[in-house]
């Protein structure tokens, strides 16, 4: 029996470097996938619309500005009218344009009552899209 030494091949060192093939393999594979369906999720849903004689394209809704000044006389496009001027000519509008935008601008001096009467006789006419027209506030700076 003998207890001495065996000679032993020495193993394996360990690598200490990291193989980026697999790794770069991945990210190939992921940019060809980021590719390929990257058009198809900008393109959300894909429409053949009608074609009609009465269509226009990228025409904006017509406007008109209604302004009240502080003493509650009404403008029309700056144009001053009795209540009973700016009624028939908010009705002329309506019948040529039923979808007209009222701005509405009144100064903040004029009584609540004086803008209801105005936005009453828009209404009245038929004109039911009313846009309050203000200026911004403007923050103090710190």
């Amino acid at each position: 029996m003998a207890f001495g030494r065996l000679e032993r091949t020495p193993g394996p060192q360990p690598m200490s470097e990291i193989n980026v093939t697999p790794l770069v393999d991945v990210m190939l594979v992921l940019v060809v996938i980021f590719i390929l369906t990257a058009p198809l999720l900008a393109s959300s849903i894909r429409l053949e619309l009608p074609r009609a004689q009465g269509a226009q394209p990228g025409a904006a809704p017509q406007a008109v500005t209604l302004a009240v000044d502080k003493e509650g006389q009404a403008f029309l496009d700056d144009e001053p009218l009795a209540q009973d001027a700016l009624a028939q000519r908010l009705l002329d509008i309506a019948a040529r344009q039923p979808d007209t935008e009222v701005q509405l601008r009144a100064d903040t001096t004029v009584p609540y009552g004086r803008v209801v009467e105005v936005m009453g006789a828009a209404q009245a006419a038929g004109l039911s899209r009313i846009g309050f027209v203000a200026e911004p506030r403007v923050l103090p700076k710190k």
